[in-house]
């Protein structure tokens, strides 16, 4: 009993460290280098089966507390190393040495991850009988952690969380027999924790945003917010002048400003009251066009667009907000500077599920992807506000006149912008909307691009007023029905009109999404990747379009493969070195290769798809990972212990029934979340993780019954299966994601049922192998 404690209060700490990891990744390079850590992860426990393998003495149960003191020690003082190594992904393409830094932070942060698979390692080979128990402690561990670390995280800074998890493992110590050393470590990391000394903030790349701003003169910092999910600064500097697209007709300062960043970047600004300039920027265009009413602004930030609509006499305006952090830190802090901006009408989600069931329709809605500071989106990011089935939402909430406003920075090569129209026109046709032509109208500045949609055709008054407001702030028109080409490339002069070449091609439907460089083909909920444009084929004139410079590739996504490709080779050093050193035999090898391979690929190919898919009901990755993390790991890890109690759970065919159970869900989960998308938070997450958990039962069954047939037959296989399990495991999340990008969830869903089925027929194959020596 005091085995499986310590390995619950030892699991509880490796997720919790793998987690906070994430977020520290995320404030300290970019969110895209977060997708590491799991590979970082899995690659230390990996490396801890190989390990046990090569060296059997090290499976001694005794060892378990000073493995837990090492697990401990290390959390807290790896992340610190960690947080002194000068890596910045900016730097290398002039530094080469980045690249040997990059090999410094996986074997430094992967070594926490050893000490925790050392212990659940050696505690399957000294307790192969018990390995329900065993597996059932470790995921109940899991899942607690992945719901405590958000909620640390709501208070502590991701350092300090760091410090108040590594004690968990050291209460695990204390708990296995190590007292004096648990303890001491215990009132460290404590005591660092409520110190909060500078070396356990975490360093920030100089090139971030807020890092930048930071530099100019006269800039300050004045306070830091943390949530469970993200970090927000607020900070005053010149750099912050936050008018998107403002026309260079508009001469006077504008009003003072604070910065907000989010996680060190995406720089948005809360504007005090409101002022003339308003009216010159082109996502003024819909209030000029229509004298609103009811406005619902979808993304408001720091609240410039609530201004736009306060300046144009809305009556009511509805605020809903993605980041609740945001709308905390203005309403609490800055709401007079603000204008109390968020003291009325304000909701925290998505937008698309806080309209669901409601039959409030508007005047306009405006929704805009901009902030202070250009910047794209990483291209393997869900983004579930852009899908066809959001642009249905939006348009069935529009009165009969109303209008679609979408603003957007022009980041070049373009691709956003016709994505954006692409999905929209598919929108349009799908709920029925004729000569859709008639119903898009979009102007750009210098900067910027305002797009307009309505249910409505746009009248000839309309487009008058579109042609005035454009004519009168030197913004050039791109497209209304029935432009001419001469009226475009008037006043932002290129060598062609680009922009009006394109966006009549797209609406015309010719050959342009066909042919052009980037993908621009329409996004759905299956496969919500909205910001990746790549098209394999066009690689290299893609390189040379973007200066030759492959940190674009980085940015959209390519760093997955290139993780996918460090972890194949990884992965075979540590499955090839126990079978050459010890030349296995054959038959039993095997069988843990391929059973335990098909179980890591067949987790993960569940569990990642419904992260990603409960993100669009949940409305925020963090909340989504806690609860499907929560929900899968507990629930495996009853499963895994009611395995250990009833015999008749230890059938193999339980894998069988696990294949078929999982196949509903690529079908019906999308129906399940449309269900659940209209009520309230507390709800949706308990509907959420009680429908995960029949799956997550059976998937704890599994794994124990395959470590207890190898300790019948060969307790000295379980350290080989563990590490191939591991190494599996930290592949199949890369793949899946890659996955889900080219065929959608729905099909990942049913490949993890096929690795289910897969296991199923080795371990049906395996029952009746003799006993091997």
């Amino acid at each position: 009993m005091r085995i499986l404690a310590g390995i619950f209060l030892c699991s509880f700490t490796a997720i919790s460290f793998e987690i906070a990891l994430t977020r520290i990744f995320s404030i300290s390079l970019w969110y895209h280098f977060a997708f590491m850590i799991v590979s970082i992860a899995m690659l230390g426990i990996g490396v801890s089966g190989t390990v046990l393998s090569l060296y059997p003495k090290l499976k001694n149960s005794k060892n378990l507390g000073i493995y837990a003191l090492l697990l401990s020690l290390s959390v807290s003082l790896n992340y610190t190393i960690a947080n002194f190594i000068p890596f910045d992904p900016v730097r290398l393409s002039w530094d080469k040495i980045q690249i040997l830094y990059i090999g410094v932070y996986y074997i430094v942060l992967c070594i926490p991850f050893f000490f925790f698979g050392l212990i659940v390692s050696a505690s399957f080979v000294e307790f192969s009988e018990k390995s329900g128990s065993i597996y059932g402690a470790d995921l109940l561990g899991a899942g607690t952690g992945s719901i405590a670390v958000i909620l640390l995280m709501s208070f502590l800074s991701p350092g300090q969380t760091v410090f108040a998890v590594a004690s968990s493992a050291a209460l695990g110590a204390l708990i296995m027999g190590r007292k004096k050393a648990a303890a001491i470590l215990i009132i460290l990391n404590i005591s660092i924790l409520l110190l909060n000394p500078d070396f356990i903030r975490i360093r920030m790349s100089p090139y971030k945003g807020l890092q930048l701003a930071l530099k100019y003169p006269g800039a300050k910092h004045i306070k830091t917010y943390y949530s469970g999910f993200s970090r927000v600064d607020v900070f005053e500097s010149p750099m912050v002048r936050f008018a998107p697209g403002l026309s260079l007709k508009y001469l006077d300062p504008l009003p003072k400003q604070i910065g907000l960043s989010v996680d060190g970047s995406d720089i948005n600004a809360i504007t005090e009251g409101t002022a003339e300039f308003l009216r010159y920027l082109p996502s003024a265009l819909a209030y000029e066009i229509k004298k609103p009413k009811d406005v619902l602004i979808v993304e408001p930030k720091g609240g410039l667009p609530v201004l736009v609509a306060r300046q144009y006499g809305a009556e009511n305006i509805y605020n809903v907000e993605s980041n609740p952090l945001i709308v905390d830190v203005i309403k609490n802090d800055f709401k007079e500077f603000s204008g109390f901006i968020y003291n009325k009408n304000t909701w925290k989600g998505l937008a698309r599920s806080w309209l669901k069931g409601r039959e409030t329709t508007f005047d306009i809605i405006d929704i805009s992807l901009m902030g202070a500071v250009p910047s794209g989106l990483f291209g393997i990011s869900e983004d579930y506000r852009f899908t066809v089935e959001a642009f249905k939402e939006y348009f069935s909430h529009l009165k009969p006149d109303g209008i679609l406003s979408v603003s957007l920075f022009i980041l070049p090569p373009p691709r956003t912008e016709f994505r954006l129209l692409n999905t929209v026109l598919h929108t349009m046709e799908e709920t029925g909307i004729k000569n859709t032509h008639n119903h898009i109208a979009a102007i750009r500045s210098w900067g910027s691009i305002c797009m307009l949609f309505k249910n409505s055709a746009f009248s000839q008054e309309e487009i008058n007023t579109i042609k005035d407001f454009s004519a009168k702030r030197n913004f050039d028109l791109i497209y209304y029905p029935g432009i001419k080409e001469n009226e475009t490339n008037i006043y932002i002069k290129t060598p062609s009109p680009h922009y009006y070449d394109a966006f009549k091609r797209i609406i015309t439907k010719d050959s342009f999404r066909k042919d052009y460089i980037f993908n621009i083909k329409e996004v759905h909920d299956d496969s919500p990747f909205f910001h990746y444009y790549l098209k394999l084929k066009n690689l290299k004139e893609i390189y040379r379009l973007t200066g030759r410079k492959w940190q674009y590739f980085i940015e959209e996504g390519y760093l997955l493969p290139i993780v996918f490709i460090q972890v194949i080779i990884l992965s075979l050093i540590l499955l090839i070195l126990p079978v050459a050193a010890k030349r296995r035999k054959r038959n039993f090898s095997v069988f843990s290769l391929t059973y335990f391979a098909f179980l890591g690929t067949g987790f993960m190919f569940i569990e990642v798809p419904l992260i990603q898919k409960m993100i669009l009901p949940l409305e925020n990755p963090s909340y989504a990972v806690a609860t499907v993390l929560a929900s899968v790991l507990i629930s495996s890890g009853l499963g895994s212990l009611l395995s250990q109690r009833f015999s008749h759970l230890r059938s193999f065919y339980m894998v069988a029934l696990l294949s078929i159970a999982v196949i509903p869900y690529g079908f019906l989960l999308s129906y399940f979340i449309e269900g659940i998308s209209a009520h309230s938070m507390p709800v949706k997450t308990m509907f959420s993780f009680i429908a995960i958990m029949p799956a997550g039962l059976l998937m704890g069954i599994p794994f124990p019954l395959g470590m207890r047939i190898l300790g019948q037959k060969n307790p000295s296989f379980i350290p080989w299966a563990w590490a191939v399990n591991g190494c599996f495991s930290v592949l199949a999340p890369i793949l899946a994601v890659m996955l889900a990008m080219a065929v959608g969830f729905k099909w990942v869903f049913m490949l993890g049922a096929l690795m289910y089925a897969l296991a199923f027929v080795v371990l049906k194959k395996s029952i009746s192998a003799p006993r091997l020596s």
